[in-house]
């Protein structure tokens, strides 16, 4: 079965492969010498720093398939994407209809999603609402919370 393919603006990419970089680099000589410290002080059935070692280690390595994986398989997206239409890599205002409040959104991947930097997932509700919409389109949101609507004010290029 072919792996989803993982949606990623070029600045999503680079901080991925960096992460991927430095874990293998850095993090995983780290883990090795906590390894080799716990080995050296003795028996291993009653040594809790071995086994948070080799915990540890474990997950990192399986944060490193992880990463591996989402590079191998992700999507750049292309500037030439983004134009009068929202798509991933769009960032726009938004204004709640009921609240008339204005809120500036980065459309992203879902590996990207990071709703405190104001950036969503092109999966999330909100996300999956604006992709293909212009500048006066009003969108209908089903989110948890309930429904919402936005009209979509601006989308700003760099």
């Amino acid at each position: 079965m072919a792996e989803k393919k993982v949606m990623l603006t070029q600045d999503g990419y680079d901080k991925l492969v960096e992460k991927l970089n430095y874990l293998k680099s850095v993090k995983r000589i780290e883990v090795a010498d906590r390894l080799k410290a716990a080995i050296a002080l003795g028996d291993l059935s009653e040594n809790s720093e071995y086994v948070d070692a080799k915990n540890e280690q474990g997950f990192l390595e399986g944060e490193i398939i992880d990463l591996e994986s989402k590079i191998h398989n992700s999507e750049i997206i292309q500037e030439d994407f983004v134009g009068d239409v929202i798509s991933i890599g769009s960032t726009v205002v938004i204004r709640d209809t009921e609240f008339d409040e204005d809120e500036t959104y980065t459309i992203v991947g879902s590996t990207e999603a990071d709703p405190d930097a104001k950036k969503i997932s092109n999966e999330s509700p909100v996300g999956t609402a604006l992709i293909g919409k212009r500048v006066g389109d009003v969108v209908q949101v089903h989110a948890p919370a309930g429904i919402f609507h936005y009209k979509v004010i601006e989308i700003i290029r760099d």
